[in-house]
């Protein structure tokens, strides 16, 4: 049977560790335990007692690291024995932070990558190596897996389950969830927040004043002058304090603003567009699917309030 092992440590996210145990366990083809470092882990709210040590790493299939404190400081051994499982051929996937304890074996450099949309920047600061993309729901390199935060831990094990014993079981588990099967890794995290340069810098106060304008038909001159810079000062400064340019961070703030009107109201996709500042929904369509990987339509039906 597929041996599967869960690494928990302290501080350790309550559903990021369940979401596999119970995934793998309702379809009785997997044995999933749990171990760490310690034989008793602290979280915020508990404390879990862990009935197995490292050494379960040594014979475990797949190995599953769910998310952390990004801030904790991962044991040496617990790394050794990540990468002393992956050298033997064992698949790791990781979960919302998990990517953290992922990241730190080395095992994922020169790879891309996800994480939860709240974390991609931090992970991406710490390990330039890496290559993570804040905009979908997991990556499958092969051995190595990873997926964004809270339900997409849910979509890459059943994604894993698919790949091990086919989709009629993956269904089944995916039944068992209340979850779609559908949805696949490329999918968009759906929370779009626009590039923002740091509080305190020159453009703070242009970015404040193109989220309350947005609206509008802005252009380049537009925000030169109400910066009191040239354009060619104001492209330079959005690439050096947002690593973007003025009209794709205006495009993803509109596209912030449309989810609001999406899940908080009943207006029409065509006024949402014409609300935000695009200039036709055609438009609006195209720029939305583009930025969420999804439509209107279906993020409304999916998060409406």
């Amino acid at each position: 049977m597929h041996q599967v092992a869960v690494v928990v440590m302290d501080s350790v996210i309550p559903f990021d560790f369940a979401v596999p145990i119970d995934a793998f366990g309702w379809t009785g083809r997997y044995r999933v335990r749990l171990c760490g470092p310690k034989r008793t882990v602290r979280s915020a709210l508990f404390e879990l007692k862990v009935p197995h040590g490292l050494e379960l790493l040594s014979e475990a299939d797949t190995v599953v690291l769910p998310g952390h404190a990004p801030d904790l400081v991962v044991p040496e051994r617990v790394l050794e024995a990540v990468r002393a499982a992956a050298a033997r051929g064992a698949r790791i996937a990781s979960i919302c932070s998990g990517a953290f304890v992922f990241a730190a074996t080395g095992l994922l450099d020169g790879l891309r990558a996800t994480t939860h949309w709240a974390a991609a920047a931090e992970l991406a600061a710490r390990h330039p190596s890496i290559e993570v993309d804040p905009d979908v729901l997991y990556v499958d390199n092969g051995q190595f897996l990873t997926s964004a935060g809270a339900s997409a831990g849910l979509d890459l094990c059943l994604h894993m389950i698919r790949g091990d014993h086919g989709s009629a079981v993956a269904a089944d588990a995916a039944r068992r969830a209340v979850m779609p099967l559908e949805r696949e890794g490329g999918q968009a995290q759906f929370i779009v927040t626009p590039p923002a340069a740091p509080q305190g810098t020159e453009l703070e106060p242009l970015l404040r004043w193109m989220e309350a304008h947005a609206a509008r038909e802005l252009t380049l001159e537009d925000l030169a002058r109400q910066a009191g810079m040239s354009t060619r000062t104001v492209n330079r400064r959005f690439r050096e304090q947002t690593g973007t340019t003025p009209l794709q961070w205006l495009h993803r703030t509109r596209v912030r603003q449309a989810q609001h009107l999406l899940e908080t109201t009943k207006d029409p996709v065509e006024l949402i567009a014409s609300r935000v500042g695009f200039g036709s929904a055609t438009a609006f369509r195209d720029r939305f699917k583009r930025i969420t990987g999804t439509s209107p339509h279906a993020y409304r039906a999916a998060f409406r309030l």
